[in-house]
């Protein structure tokens, strides 16, 4: 099938916001008038054509980021679903590494939450252009212009509105579109698609769409040097102008334009995606993706182009009953089913046996696809998220995602001799889903230890083994995962010796080991010159310091952040071997770890509680209680915002805490913010219960 869309007729968007911001809803809205979905789903029903898994079903919120395609005005979009909780900050992460451009849904009533921020921070990372989308128009306490207050002050980002709302909460009517200085009103049933666009503006509302519809033109004018001498000599851009203008004001970060609506009353969603069209950009705006050349290391480039060498990049991988579906973002070239295709990541060879186009969990099989497309691919066995597949002729790795670190762990056991293997099958599959998620064995219990970014998170797991690979498992309480460091530098010199007839053992190692800077984990460098260990021996040395790092002197907890420096040592003609430099290695760094003052790091997490007033005094005494130190505190609307950093040892049964003491009327967010050195009564307690 021959392309049907230009390149720069796409828009590869997905949707960010905080958890309840009508997100998914939106989305719906999105499939419902695009045509793709025939029914609309009510996230409160447990029906909404994204959220496919049973779980977010159940729970309400999406936890997958489903990719869809769907068509507007002549545009194809292809629409990613991300989740707004915080313990699925990676999801986010991974589609908006592959998007071109985003949405960010606010709830008109909060404002920017929490989880807002986040995503907002994780869009400037990968400089994704954004538009903003203040939904929940019409609900109590909603409020347009406390949205583009918080957006400048929380953001530190440059709102400027391309639309005001006529009314708000239950008189929610429609929007003024200051870009035609039209209204657009919707009437009450036929699901919002009976609205009419050309009406004049309100008489009451005349003023303020003059007024911010000039902050409009004079923020998008700067942008251009003809269309500013133009306004100062007194002529308005024309709407066509204009738009062009917002579009590159998107383009270059320079502000975000800000849209309003109601995607549950059906109000605003079109001309929600008539700024999609108009405002986000095409994988042509957002040009050559960098990567490195698989056989030179040199830096390199593939442009949005379907002449161009194949390269894509593997974003999310999920299991369902089809087989593995392992979702890419095609950014140059041509795929054909049946392909083979190099992972140059992995340095692996793959054959696409299935190539299907995704819409929510409905799929349609393709024979190729292009540059710009979103697919998901059927019969990869080796591809990870964050790999690279390219044409084996002309390799190239894109730029790798980063992954952060698991924070709280629990063990998990089979109930029944039956499940044992089931659960090992299902662990493995879902570590390869999700980067976030591991899974270990302890080296002494033999007991299993699943590892991600929150509560939530392992919940979710341990239901996904229970529903979906029906497996019955038992589950511990979650643990912390504590880390240990080196606390000085410490030069050790360290003799393997062992004679008992025949060839014997010997290897000495001399090495520096010393704290590394926090965050650049573990560093090794060998500046052996003369031979005093030959270079064959080297790795054996590496194999042993690197048995250490999974258990530390302390408490047994991963050393972290520590760098090693060999700086001479001595071999034997006869008795040498790579295995004799590997216990001494091992054994020395043990030594090292107990001369250097080891000490316990714990993850320190950034707490937000939202509270009313009279409760402000018990919030913040409570947080103190569990270690918090308290950063300050905001209003918003009526209710007070407590921001804390508080260790995550502290917090477990923190909601069911809260609820009792503030009647169940204050929440919180909480994610991993850092790790931080544990005090000596924590180090005792914890020694205490591993011993």
């Amino acid at each position: 099938m021959p392309r049907t869309h230009a390149i720069s007729d796409y828009r590869n968007f997905g949707i960010m916001a905080h958890i309840d911001a009508g997100k998914t809803t939106t989305t719906e809205r999105i499939l419902f008038y695009t045509g793709k979905s025939h029914k609309l789903g009510e996230v409160h029903e447990g029906a909404a054509t994204m959220d496919f898994m049973e779980q977010e079903q159940e729970r309400g919120i999406t936890i997958t980021s489903a990719a869809t395609t769907a068509f507007w005005k002549g545009k194809r979009l292809n629409i990613i679903d991300t989740p707004g909780h915080v313990d699925f900050t990676i999801e986010v992460e991974r589609s908006l590494r592959v998007l071109d451009g985003a949405v960010c849904v606010l709830d008109s009533n909060q404002g920017v939450e929490p989880q807002t921020e986040t995503v907002w921070r994780q869009g400037d990372k990968y400089k994704v252009p954004r538009i903003v989308f203040c939904n929940k128009m019409d609900k109590t306490g909603a409020n347009f212009f406390q949205c583009l207050d918080d957006i400048k002050t929380r953001l530190g980002a440059k709102p400027v509105p391309v639309q005001l709302p006529i009314g708000a909460e239950a008189d929610f009517k429609g929007i003024v579109d200051l870009v035609r200085m039209k209204a657009v009103v919707w009437s009450g049933e036929a699901l919002g698609a009976d609205f009419q666009e050309d009406l004049d503006i309100p008489a009451d509302l005349v003023d303020q769409a003059v007024e911010y519809r000039n902050a409009l033109i004079e923020a998008a004018v700067e942008l251009d040097d003809a269309a500013m001498e133009a306004y100062l000599e007194g002529k308005e851009p024309e709407e066509q102008t204009l738009k062009t203008l917002i579009r590159k004001a998107v383009l270059t970060g320079a502000f975000y334009p800000v849209l309003c609506g109601s995607s549950f009353k059906n109000k605003g969603v079109q001309p929600l995606l008539d700024a999609v069209v108009d405002y986000l950009p095409s994988p042509v705006d957002r040009g050559s993706i960098k990567g490195i050349d698989y056989k030179t290391g040199e830096e390199t480039s593939r442009p949005p182009s379907d002449d161009a060498p194949l390269s894509l990049l593997g974003f999310k991988i999920m299991d369902d009953q089809y087989g593995v579906l392992t979702f890419c973002r095609i950014y140059s070239g041509k795929l054909e089913k049946g392909q083979a295709l190099l992972n140059s990541t992995r340095e692996k060879t793959e054959r696409v046996g299935r190539m299907v186009l995704m819409h929510a969990n409905n799929r349609e099989e393709i024979a190729e696809a292009y540059a710009g497309d979103i697919v998901a691919l059927v019969g990869l066995k080796d591809t990870r998220t964050g790999d690279t597949l390219c044409d084996p002729q002309k390799a190239v790795i894109l730029e790798k995602m980063e992954f952060p670190e698991p924070v709280i762990e629990m063990k998990v056991e089979p109930k029944t001799k039956n499940d044992q293997e089931k659960m090992a099958l299902a662990l493995i599959k879902l570590a390869s889903e999700d980067p976030s998620f591991r899974v270990s064995t302890d080296s002494e219990s033999g007991e299993t230890i699943i590892k991600g970014m929150g509560e939530l998170h392992l919940d979710i797991k341990v239901d996904i083994l229970r529903r979906t690979h029906k497996v019955e498992v038992n589950v511990g309480a979650p643990q912390v995962a504590f880390r240990e460091r080196i606390g000085r530098r410490v030069e050790k010199d360290y003799t393997h010796k062992k004679q008992s007839g025949g060839t014997g053992q010997f290897a000495r190692v001399k090495f520096i080991a010393e704290p590394n800077e926090p965050g650049k984990g573990y560093e090794f460098e060998s500046k052996i010159v003369g031979g005093s260990v030959p270079k064959e021996y080297i790795p054996g040395v590496e194999k042993g310091l690197n048995s250490v790092l999974g258990a530390g002197v302390l408490a047994g907890f991963p050393v972290v952040d520590l760098k090693i420096t060999l700086i001479d040592g001595a071999y034997h003609e006869v008795d040498s071997s790579a295995l004799a430099f590997e216990i001494a290695a091992r054994a020395g760094l043990r030594e090292a770890l107990n001369e250097g003052k080891c000490v316990l790091l714990e993850p320190i997490m950034k707490v937000e509680v939202v509270t009313p007033e009279d409760y402000t005094g018990s919030v913040i005494g409570d947080l103190n209680s569990r270690r918090g130190q308290i950063q300050g505190q905001d209003m918003r609307g009526n209710a007070v915002v407590v921001n804390a950093m508080v260790p995550l040892m502290n917090m477990f049964g923190y909601v069911s805490n809260l609820r009792s003491f503030t009647q169940g009327r204050a929440s919180y967010t909480m994610q991993f913010d850092h790790y931080a050195q544990a005090p000596n009564n924590v180090v005792t307690e914890i020694q205490a219960k591993s011993a």
